[in-house]
This record gives structure tokens, C-alpha cells and sequence, in this order.
């Protein structure tokens, strides 16, 4: 008897085994569309059949103390995905017998064997009645309740006594939960629809938002399947075709997840992204990386279903405490609108046929009232978006209109982005559709190309608000005083509308675009000479500050040079700032709003009093050594300190500060025989600190400390070297704070000692580094593969040949780069570590061991080559050798 149930479970689990291998063998060669609806049937087919068998089950009986078995949650929508938890409820009519327990191993061991994820719960019907009343999530898993096998009049007293028991007169309450819960989950995971790393379940636009819209119709109007939602008047019919190719599209992309990654998973992360584009059959397109066209499908469908389910709860007065503004006592002010339940609608359809410029102006209302559309608005404009043609486009009215949803500034609400929810702004502006769900696949960029542009607007628009996004005060100003606030929010709209062209240039190809555009909307010339000057060079700013020594005043000069005005130089600011903030963490911090504010004020200075003469530039000098001398309190000290500001160095002294320079004589002073002596500066609350190393000078020295810093996951922002004429070495780092301010202090000890036993010879940093680079090569982030690209510079500056570095990131690409340069004969004096608005590039200010330029060709390809052979053996998969470009 025993041996014979050992071999029937045996059997079993080979059979299960077997179906499921040969289902998920269909999907993976496109066989089965139907796999997920298959999937719960093979389960469904199992549990009947081992019910039947079971030797507890029908002992129950009828009479006795019946019982079933139903399916919960995603299985019990039949939604099931490969690996997807399958939940199950015993139920029973009358308390839970302790036989339940054998009968719950009956069914289950079998698939516990084959390391499926079973989730059950034994419980009599007023054990769920009681469950459903006191917790949201076990009320939504009998939502989704469905019979499996065992007594099926069990089952439909339990949706009986639910009905009558737990919803009957509470569901208006239940629904705002599930309304609550749903939009805690948006705030906790993010909008999915536009985050590059989306979650596919609990992100907005993710699966749980059908979920919700699910569930609320069920206690609403008893819609049992998704079918029933159009059925039952919930969704129209293409909103419900819509849904349907949704969800289709998002459970492909989460089996093929859940295969890749051999477990449950939601969270599409950027190494899983290229694989699965392979692996769907997305090919490039228009310019489009595989991934990139995948991604931008993805997201596309994802915001199809995050519209889906707001209009929904718009629609049926569900986002009450959304924090919208009330609409109480506001008016439209065109006749052809009228405001329904907080929201705008057309008065009628008839009514905008017969003035087809409402399709702009109600967004104007919108923008002004501050209050959304109506879903019904919404189907309208879409369904008539056809009335949008070349007259309409050129129409001073609509044009006007628009202008003024461009600048209205949006707070919470946006109405420019529900114009591009419901794709009337790429029918405004055609040349919108090349960038429209367009994803660039890097880790600085978080926001698809369209999304993007309108964080940019908005970020300009809130300047000198409550809701300003930048934080940043000088701009709040500068904002405030520009006359150009039309043209600037033009510019961010349009700046990368040139990013969906292949050949890359966006930004001298974008100025092309715009001209055109505000030609045909009958801008004046001189509005469009400043837009376009804005999107030509939009990225000027960010890039000569990130990697340029702004110390020098030759990059001043130069940046004054090429803006040429004041006024123009405020304006590419503002945009910059807002470009950057709306970009990501990763592009605008407290370290790039420095950098960016530095840059912008020494502009300035040169544009309102002209280039620093060498006369003037002397006195300047003569004044700061006074003045560090003077800052001791005895002649006795102030004597010892004129002796070391002799041997300070021409460009040491012209580039820091009186006040630091006296804090640096201090470390200098307090050197003795010890390897080195060092500063650690930077208020708590900022997320920089300012490192300051006052050593012995040696070839080789910058390596060493970048990978002490390296070995303690401290990242260098910038650095500033400096030798003084008695060959001390004072080297500035502008440096990450590390990640937990509870420990900082021991890091910095710890950090202390590393550096200590690094300039003394006792730590071999390449030995004790071989780990950490190894770890590189299983990190998959976006971009990894790309070759890098070496570009030396002998124009910028007339003192230093610059390097650029352009490369995937990864621990150890500093060390690894600065002790190429060592090896390549060249001292690094200035470091700019930019992982900045577009892509990852290091800038060395470097001369050769005798204070040269690399001043020839042969020396250029040298450098290149070995560089690029230092970054590509980190990875012993790259074939790659790099690019040496001119």
C-alpha cells in the first residue's frame, strides 16, 4: 500500500513535471498564447485529480463537515506565470477538522517535491468571513476566488455570505481602501510607466492597477472575468481591446523574466533588459537599439494601462483625495466646456466639430483651472484629433492657446502631460512622435525622451515656486527676472526633439527642427534665434563644468566667448539646471549644482567686466600673499609662513583661496617625517566632502590615492593637484560621502590607514584591488560592452594636454585609468570625474614627467593604447580594442 503510493506519487510529480515542461517549451516557441490560462488549468487538472484520490477528501462528504478547494490570488484569475506563488483555501463548512492537515499534505507534498512556491490556509467559512472583514489583502484574495474541486454548493454560500456579510452596505468604504492602498503603492514603487527599471506588478502601470480596477468592479457591479468589464459597461470596447493587448504584452515580458531568472520575479533590472529583448524578437528599428524598441513598448503599454485605470477612478469619482483642487466655484472660460464632477468635458461633441480649436483650449482651461479632463474629454479628443491639420497648427489662436499651457506653471498637476496622454500634442507637433516612448538606455536617464522633455518644463516653470524641483536658489532668481520665459520653455520642450534621428548630433540637428517649427507657428525671428542658440547648446554648460577645470580662466573665457551675451548665458543656465534635475539623481546633485553655479558666475564676471589682464592678475597674486601671511598672529609665525609662501607655486597661489591656503600651510607645517597629513571637510548634511592630502610629491601619487579611495567605495568627483616648489604635493579631492553617516568617522580611519600603508609601500593596491575589478565583470548595467573611446586635447588649455576618457563605469576605472597614465610617463594635475547628463567621461589635465604637453603623435597613440588596454582588460570578455579618436 505504501510502495504503491510512493510509485503513484512518483508518477504525478513526472506528469506534472512533464505538461509543465512541455507548456513553458510552447511559450518559448510562441505555441501557446494562451499560456497563463493553460498554465492554471494543468494545476487545476492536478488538484481534481489528487482530491480524488485523496483518502481524506471523501471521507468528509456532504453531511459530515464538507470541503473544497479554491484557488486564490493570480491563480485563482487564472493568471498563472511560471513561477508565480499558486494559493490556495481549504474550506470547510464547520471548523477546521484536524484531519485537514493530512489532507492539505495529500495534495500538496507532491508539488513541495518539484520546489513550486504553495501558499494555503485552512479555514471554515466564518473564519474567512471574519478574515475578509478585518484585513484588505485577504478580502481582495477571496475577490479572486475561484472553485476548483470538492462541494461547489460550499463555495457559493462562502460568495453568498460575502456579499451579504462583509460589502453589503460598506462597499463605497472598501473601494477607498483599495483606492488608498493603491495609491501608497504608486508613492512606494514609483511610476513604472516612465522609471527605467520598471516593476511590472506594483509599479504605476503595472499589473496590480488592472488589479484594483478589477476588484472595484467586482464589488461595483459583480464582474467576475476580465470579458465582463465591457460586458458590464465598466470599459468600452477599444479600452477593453486595449487591456487586453496590454496585460498580453506585460505577462509575455514577466514569463520570459520569470524563465530568465529562474524564480518570481517583478522587477525588470537593467541586466535582465538586453536578454529579454533578444529573446522577444525585437529588432533595431528607426535608430532604436533592441532594447531600446523593446523598452519603448514596454513603457508604451505601461502607460496605456496607468491612463486606463486613473480614468477609471476619475470616472467613477474614486480619486477624491488625490490632492487634486477643488473645482468648486471655478468656472471655463470658453463657452463649449463645462465642468462635471470636479473634471472639464465637452459640452457636447457637436459642439467641438463645430470648433475644433476647444481640442487646444480646453487644455488651456485645464492648465488655468487646475483641474484634469474627463475620461469621456479624453476619448473625445482622441476619437477627433483628426481635426488637428495644418490650418489648426498654424492657427494664432490655437497657438496662443498652447503657449500658454507651455508656461502655466503645473505644481502637482500637469496639463501638457495629459495633452501627451492623450496624444494631442504629437498631433499639435508632429516632429514629437520621433522621441514619443523613446527609451536611451544608460543609467543616467530615467525618463523616456518625451517624459523627459516635459520634466524639463516643468522643472523651468517651477523655479521661484513651492514645488521647485531644483533646489536651486540662484536660478529661483534668475528666473524670476528673465523676460524669455516663453522662449525657455520652448526650448526644453523642443531641446532633444532630435533625439529619435539615428545619427546622433541631437542638439545641432534639434535647433534644425525647432527653427522649422516656430517658423510654421509664426514665431519672430528673433524668438527663434534664441530657442535654437538654447537647443544648440543646451548641453555646453553641464559638460564644460563637469569636465573642464574651472579654475582656469582660460575655460571662463571661453565659455564667455562662445554665449557672448549676458542675457543668453542666464537663459542656457536655467535650462541646464532644469535639463539636469529632471534627468536623475545621477545628473544633478549637490556636486553638479557647485560645479554648474561656479562655472555660470565666473561666465558672468568676464561678459560684465571683460578678460583679466596680466597686470591686473599680478596685483592679485601680491594682494593674496599679503594677505596669508597676515593672517598669523605673532611675527615670529609670520615670518615662518612668508618663508613657505615662496615656495608656493604660481598657479597654487592664483587658483585657491587666502583662507584655504593658510588651512593648507597648517597641514604642511604638521607634515614632519610622516607619509602624509590630511583634511576632511563638508557639512553633514551635504552628500560631498572635500579631501585634502598634503604629502610628499612622487610620480604616480594621484594613482595611489584613487584607489585607497577605490578600496573604500569613496567615488572622486574632482580633484585639484598641486605642487608646491619644495615638491610638496597638495591634491584636493571633491569626493562622495560615504553611503551610512553613522560610521563616516571610522571610514575615514579606516580610509587613514589604507593610504598610509599605500604611500609607505606596505599595500599592494593592484593585488588588493584584483577582487573588487573582478566583481565587474558580473555587473550588467546599461551600456556595458561599449568600447572605450580615448581623445586627447591640446587646444582647451595652454599649460596641460587634456584626456578624455569615455567609458563603461565600473569599481576601479580610476585606479585603472591614472595608473595607466603613471605607466604612460604623465602627471595628472587637474581630474574632472564626470558621470554626467549623457554618458560616463573622465578628463585628465596631464603633462609629461619634465612639465610637457604630449606634444606628438607618436606619444598620443601611445597614451591611447594604453589606456584603452588597461579598461579592456578588466574585462575578459571584451573583444573590443577600443577607439582612438583623432
Amino acid at each position: 500500500m505504501i510502495q504503491a503510493a510512493i510509485h503513484n506519487k512518483k508518477s504525478e510529480n513526472q506528469m506534472l513535471r512533464q505538461q509543465r515542461g512541455a507548456l513553458i517549451q510552447a511559450f518559448l516557441e510562441d505555441r501557446s498564447p494562451d499560456f497563463i490560462l493553460a498554465h492554471s488549468r494543468i494545476f487545476d487538472t492536478y488538484f481534481r485529480e489528487r482530491y480524488a484520490a485523496s483518502l481524506i477528501g471523501p471521507k468528509l462528504g456532504p453531511t459530515r463537515n464538507p470541503c473544497a478547494i479554491i484557488a486564490l490570488g493570480g491563480y485563482g484569475r487564472q493568471e498563472q506565470c511560471v513561477h508565480s506563488d499558486i494559493d490556495l483555501l481549504f474550506l470547510f463548512e464547520k471548523r477546521v477538522p484536524p484531519v485537514a492537515v493530512q489532507l492539505v499534505e495529500e495534495v500538496l507534498f507532491p508539488l513541495w517535491d518539484l520546489g513550486l512556491d504553495v501558499g494555503h490556509v485552512t479555514r471554515s467559512i466564518g473564519d474567512c468571513l471574519d478574515e475578509a472583514r478585518s484585513d484588505l489583502e485577504n478580502l481582495t484574495a477571496m475577490l479572486d476566488a475561484r472553485f476548483i474541486c470538492g462541494m461547489s454548493p460550499l463555495f457559493t454560500a462562502l460568495e453568498s455570505m460575502l456579499r451579504k456579510n462583509v460589502w453589503a452596505g460598506k462597499s463605497d468604504q472598501i473601494i477607498h481602501q483599495l483606492v488608498a492602498v493603491n495609491r501608497q503603492r504608486h508613492r512606494r514603487f514609483g511610476d513604472s510607466a516612465h522609471l527605467l527599471q520598471p516593476n511590472l506588478k506594483e509599479g504605476h502601470g503595472g499589473l496590480r492597477d488592472y488589479h484594483t480596477l478589477l476588484w472595484i468592479t467586482r464589488i461595483q457591479a459583480g464582474v467576475r472575468t476580465r470579458r465582463d468589464l465591457e460586458y458590464h459597461g465598466c470599459l468600452s470596447h477599444e479600452e477593453y481591446t486595449s487591456l487586453e493587448t496590454t496585460l498580453n504584452f506585460i505577462w509575455r515580458v514577466r514569463n520570459h523574466l520569470h524563465l530568465l531568472t529562474g524564480r518570481k520575479n517583478d522587477q525588470l533590472y537593467f541586466e535582465h533588459q538586453e536578454k529579454l529583448a533578444q529573446t522577444l524578437g525585437f529588432t533595431s528599428v528607426n535608430g532604436l537599439r533592441p532594447v531600446e524598441h523593446f523598452l519603448g513598448e514596454l513603457h508604451a503599454g505601461m502607460t496605456r494601462l496607468k491612463n486606463l485605470g486613473e480614468m477609471f477612478l476619475y470616472e467613477n469619482d474614486l480619486e477624491k483625495r488625490s490632492g487634486r483642487i477643488s473645482a468648486s466655484g471655478k468656472r471655463p472660460g470658453h463657452t463649449g466646456l463645462v465642468i462635471e464632477k470636479g473634471m472639464l468635458n465637452f459640452s457636447s461633441p457637436e459642439e467641438m466639430i463645430a470648433d475644433p480649436e476647444l481640442l487646444m483650449i480646453i487644455f488651456l482651461e485645464s492648465a488655468r483651472l487646475r483641474i484634469p479632463l474627463t475620461p469621456e474629454a479624453k476619448r473625445l479628443v482622441r476619437d477627433f484629433s483628426y481635426l488637428v491639420d495644418d490650418d489648426f497648427r498654424k492657427s494664432p489662436d490655437v497657438v496662443n492657446a498652447f503657449e500658454r499651457v507651455l508656461t502655466t506653471p503645473s505644481g502637482t498637476f500637469n496639463a501638457l502631460s495629459e495633452m501627451l496622454d492623450t496624444e494631442l500634442l504629437i498631433r499639435f507637433l508632429p516632429e514629437f512622435k520621433n522621441i514619443h516612448n523613446r527609451i536611451l538606455y544608460n543609467a543616467y536617464h530615467l525618463y523616456p525622451v518625451d517624459r523627459h522633455s516635459l520634466r524639463v518644463v516643468r522643472a523651468l516653470r517651477s523655479f521661484n515656486t513651492a514645488d521647485d524641483v531644483t533646489g536651486c536658489r540662484l536660478g529661483a532668481d534668475l528666473y524670476k527676472e528673465t523676460p524669455h520665459k516663453k522662449l525657455l520653455c520652448w526650448a526644453a520642450l523642443l531641446h532633444d526633439i532630435a533625439k529619435g534621428d539615428a545619427d546622433g548630433h541631437h542638439a545641432e540637428k534639434g535647433a534644425g527642427i525647432a527653427e522649422k517649427v516656430l517658423t510654421r507657428m509664426g514665431m519672430p525671428l528673433k524668438g527663434i534665434e534664441i530657442v535654437t542658440f538654447l537647443i544648440r547648446e543646451h548641453l555646453f554648460l553641464i559638460h564644460t563644468a563637469l569636465r573642464r577645470d574651472l579654475q582656469e580662466e582660460e575655460t571662463a573665457i571661453f565659455c564667455a566667448r562662445r554665449v557672448k551675451s549676458i542675457n543668453r548665458l542666464k537663459m542656457l543656465y536655467l535650462l541646464s539646471v532644469a535639463d539636469s534635475a529632471a534627468t536623475s539623481p545621477k545628473a544633478w546633485n549637490d556636486w553638479t549644482a557647485v560645479l554648474l553655479q561656479d562655472l555660470f558666475l565666473k561666465t558672468a564676471k568676464i561678459l560684465e567686466k571683460g578678460e583679466l589682464a596680466s597686470g591686473q592678475a599680478t596685483r592679485m597674486l601680491e594682494r593674496k600673499r599679503a594677505a596669508v601671511v597676515a593672517s598669523s598672529t605673532t611675527d615670529k609665525d609670520r615670518l615662518a609662513i612668508a618663508k613657505i609662501v615662496k615656495e608656493l607655486s604660481p598657479r597654487y597661489m592664483h587658483y585657491v583661496p587666502a583662507k584655504a591656503i593658510a588651512g593648507h600651510i597648517d597641514l604642511y607645517r604638521s607634515l614632519g617625517d610622516r607619509s602624509h597629513t590630511w583634511s576632511i571637510t563638508g557639512a553633514a548634511t551635504r552628500d560631498t566632502r572635500t579631501v585634502t592630502i598634503c604629502t610628499r610629491d612622487h610620480h604616480g601619487l594621484f594613482s595611489k590615492i584613487a584607489g585607497v579611495l577605490t578600496l573604500n567605495r569613496i567615488d572622486i568627483l574632482n580633484a585639484q593637484i598641486y605642487t608646491w616648489n619644495n615638491r610638496i604635493a597638495l591634491d584636493i579631492f571633491e569626493v562622495t560621502a560615504p553611503p551610512d553617516p553613522i560610521f563616516e568617522q571610522s571610514k575615514w580611519e579606516k580610509t587613514g590607514r589604507d593610504l598610509e600603508a599605500a604611500l609607505t609601500g606596505q599595500l599592494d593596491l593592484p593585488a588588493v584591488l584584483t577582487t573588487r575589478l573582478a566583481a565587474y565583470r558580473k555587473a550588467h548595467l546599461p551600456g556595458k560592452g561599449n568600447p572605450p573611446r580615448v581623445m586627447i586635447d591640446n587646444e582647451s588649455s595652454s599649460f596641460f594636454s587634456l584626456v578624455e576618457i569615455y567609458a563603461d563605469d565600473f569599481p576601479g576605472l580610476l585606479f585603472t585609468v591614472t595608473d595607466a597614465l603613471y605607466r604612460s610617463g604623465l602627471d595628472i594635475w587637474i581630474a574632472k570625474i564626470a558621470t554626467g547628463v549623457d554618458e560616463v567621461v573622465d578628463v585628465f589635465y596631464v603633462r609629461d614627467f619634465d612639465g610637457n604637453k604630449i606634444d606628438s603623435h607618436r606619444m598620443e597613440i601611445s597614451v591611447k593604447q594604453a589606456i584603452i588596454r588597461a579598461v579592456t582588460a578588466v574585462d575578459d570578455n571584451r573583444t573590443s580594442t577600443g577607439a582612438l579618436d583623432a
